[in-house]
């Protein structure tokens, strides 16, 4: 569904990502892991059209969209929820809900999504009046990704959903993302720094390191790994 072939980032002498080429197939929970600097939220925001590649390609469904610009890549079906959420926190939930709905008209339709975003997540249905910066880390987690769902993507993108967010709140958004892939059958492709639930919930992976893919596989297989155990997994 989604190709990324020998793509290169790069701020001015500084390679950030530096000829990576991965697959994402439809249906499927596949999670780009590594540490702090590693150019994960680079690839992302690459792909989402936000930063201009130095090289390479980009193509979703078989179109090349490395050019297209941000809004013209989410009326096509692909959504990111950028690393710390950044959800508009002077606006209540259903504000944010509805910014995440623009490019569509029909207000059934939108009343429908927004019905499917409340059974997903029911607490921003309780505080849909709310302000969204008085919600907690993880309820602004909820609310990011929900404002996604609104967009109906087919295919979303997750920069660092665990972070800043109480242990017992982060195993439910995990939930969530499997529900999501699971029931509404959009792809999902997760960055995170936890490995460990990364790999629990995805069916591939791939290891980025300075801007280079170093290890790629199966999430089962790499969960044993010893490279990975050694560098992420604690081993």
């Amino acid at each position: 569904m989604l190709s990324v072939s020998q793509l290169s980032v790069a701020y001015g002498a500084i390679k950030a990502v530096n000829g990576i080429s991965f697959e994402i197939p439809r249906g499927a929970i596949v999670t780009l892991i590594g540490g702090n600097g590693a150019g994960k939220t680079t690839t992302l925001q690459t792909i989402s059209g936000l930063i201009r590649p130095a090289a390479g390609t980009i193509r979703f469904d078989n179109e090349d969209i490395t050019r297209l610009a941000p809004h013209a890549i989410v009326a096509r079906g692909l959504c990111q929820v950028p690393e710390g959420r950044m959800v508009f926190t002077n606006l209540s939930v259903a504000e944010n809900l509805a910014l995440g709905s623009y490019l569509h008209r029909d207000p059934e339709q939108i009343a429908r999504t927004l019905h499917h975003v409340f059974e997903i997540f029911p607490r921003l249905k309780e505080r849909i009046k709310q302000t969204a910066g008085t919600l907690s880390g993880g309820e602004q987690q909820m609310l990011a990704i929900g404002r996604a769902l609104m967009s109906r993507p087919r295919f979303l993108m997750l920069d660092e959903p665990s972070l800043g967010i109480a242990p017992r709140l982060v195993t439910t958004i995990f939930e969530k993302i499997v529900e999501i892939n699971r029931d509404q059958g959009i792809t999902i492709l997760l960055v995170e720094q936890n490995a460990h639930l990364a790999l629990e919930i995805s069916s591939h992976a791939y290891v980025l390191e300075t801007g280079q893919i170093v290890v790629a596989g199966a999430s089962r297989d790499l969960r044993n790994d010893p490279r990975l155990k050694a560098a992420y997994l604690g081993g």
